[in-house]
């Protein structure tokens, strides 16, 4: 029973990190996995032999496997929807007709994107793309990591219904020249709509004669886009069983196969599929998605961590940790398990972090001498990406490296100021180099990563009903004003919107 492999993992007296080292030759080789282009060290992580034959007593015990090959065949994986989760079919692993839906669907966008290189929507220098959550984090990660030399066109992402956000989008924009790219899976998303509106508007007062011409919908409801006022041939569609925040894989990503090519999307679908392959089949103690969820239940469930940090040694990584936050406290932020019971135990910790080494002035003091036990996880990349001296780069490496060392080491000193304590764990991945086939495959190990989670834990990861309340609200106070609030919530509604 799986109350007594977590009693068993409370009370294991973990020993310290240098010592795990000292007493086991091998550790490195037993607690590093490389695939993909991508080298996941576990090494200065606390789980030892003791830990990892737990851990997999319990993954026995939850039918890990058996989760693994109902996510994989399409079967239903969402029970509080009623759905399969079947992100994985678009990079081509899993049930097959969700694979042959998926590629029907992929050569539709591939189409459209021709068609555009080709002229056949006018001249086209800008890509304006506009979402919110999973619509809109995948897209802008993937965006920022990877074209920043090699972009074909100019492409923005806009999410904050803030209008101020959408200003700056389109500062350097010419609405003639531009595609507007509108992403929400119901198309009924409030702040989506309203930018994409005013997007629309924004080219009518830049004379553009018929502003619908240059949209482009990506939805699971195509027939919400064409009513709202988009041609059918500029539809995307894409499956309803794949969830806003494992969306990027199919027409949400859009704006990256067009703005890098389809060959550099294919080479994303094929590193995520890489990856795939390796958590559907791997075994439990060679499974880096697994062993990094043994790590992760370890600390949040047996030793207090209410947070991980996540810190990306390189500048065009910088957006992974925001991507992650969805991601992670999305899908596992749940107090309730699968079955609608109470959990009962801690469920996902705060994901957060930023960049090295702007970070390590600024929140490493914590991660070093502080009071909180936080977990850290960075990730590098052997290859810069830049043509500067490789002196920036090297130093860089040693940084990160460093900072892993530091963590576990620490060093003694009678001035307790400057004592520190060490024994504070950290896991790192080292890329060979960030291209579209090694982030496909960083993206979707923290995809299986979360899932693997998610299934020890009990939960289900793929609804999101948190998320609902605060909407609904917020429309109640834009139909019926500050009535029915709390006294707080009305002196707010009242200071602020009657001046508007």
């Amino acid at each position: 029973m799986t109350d007594s492999n977590w009693a068993q993992l409370e009370n294991h007296k973990a020993p310290a990190l240098l010592s795990l080292f000292e007493s086991d030759a091998e550790r490195v080789a037993k607690l590093t996995v490389e695939l993909a282009g991508i080298y996941f060290d576990l090494s200065k992580t606390h789980l030892d032999d003791a830990l990892l034959s737990e851990f997999s007593a319990m993954a026995e015990n939850v039918q890990l496997g058996a989760a693994k090959e109902a996510l994989f065949s399409g079967a239903i994986v969402n029970p509080t929807e009623g759905r399969a989760a079947e992100h994985t079919a678009e990079r081509g692993t899993g049930n097959p007709d969700a694979v042959a839906h998926a590629r029907e669907l992929h050569n539709r966008m591939r189409s459209l994107i021709d068609a555009i290189d080709a002229g056949a929507l006018g001249e086209v220098e800008h890509v304006l793309h506009i979402g919110i959550g999973g619509s809109a984090l995948g897209p802008k990660l993937l965006i920022d990591a990877l074209g920043r030399e090699d972009a074909r066109y100019n492409v923005k992402v806009v999410s904050n219904v803030d209008g101020a956000a959408l200003t700056e989008a389109i500062a350097t924009m010419d609405p003639h020249k531009t595609i507007v790219a509108v992403a929400s899976k119901t198309f009924t998303t409030t702040e989506t709509l309203l930018n994409a509106s005013s997007a629309m508007e924004w080219m009518r007062k830049g004379g553009v004669a018929d502003p619908y011409a240059q949209f482009v919908a990506l939805t699971a409801y195509p027939e919400k886009a064409i009513e709202w006022g988009i041609d059918e041939s500029r539809v995307l569609p894409f499956n309803e069983a794949v969830g806003g925040r494992y969306s990027l894989w199919c027409s949400i990503g859009f704006p990256v196969a067009l703005g890098l090519g389809w060959g550099a999307y294919e080479e994303l679908l094929e590193g995520a599929a890489a990856m795939d392959r390796h958590f559907r089949t791997a075994p439990t103690l060679e499974n880096a998605p697994t062993m990094a969820a043994f790590a992760d239940l370890y600390y949040a469930q047996c030793r207090g961590c209410e947070t991980r940090a996540v810190f990306a040694y390189d500048e065009r990584l910088r957006l992974l940790p925001d991507y992650l936050q969805q991601l992670e406290m999305e899908s596992n932020g749940k107090s309730v398990t699968a079955q609608g019971a109470r959990l009962g135990r801690h469920s996902s910790p705060v994901t957060w972090g930023g960049v090295g080494t702007d970070a390590q002035h600024a929140v490493f003091q914590l991660l070093h001498q502080g009071t909180h036990l936080i977990p850290v996880e960075f990730i590098a990349s052997k290859t810069p990406g830049h043509d500067f001296d490789t002196a920036h780069h090297e130093a860089l490496l040693v940084n990160c490296f460093a900072q892993g060392a530091a963590l576990m080491t620490g060093r003694s000193s009678d001035d307790l100021a400057r004592n520190y304590e060490g024994n504070r764990p950290s896991t790192t991945l080292l890329l060979d180099d960030v291209t579209p086939g090694t982030v496909g495959a960083l993206i979707a190990f923290y995809e299986h990563r979360t899932f693997a989670n998610a299934v020890m834990l009990g939960i289900n990861p793929f609804d999101q009903f948190g998320v609902e309340l605060g909407k609904q609200i917020a429309k109640d106070i834009g139909e019926n004003g500050p009535s029915g609030f709390d006294p707080s919530t009305t002196a707010l509604i009242e200071a602020a919107l009657g001046e508007l």
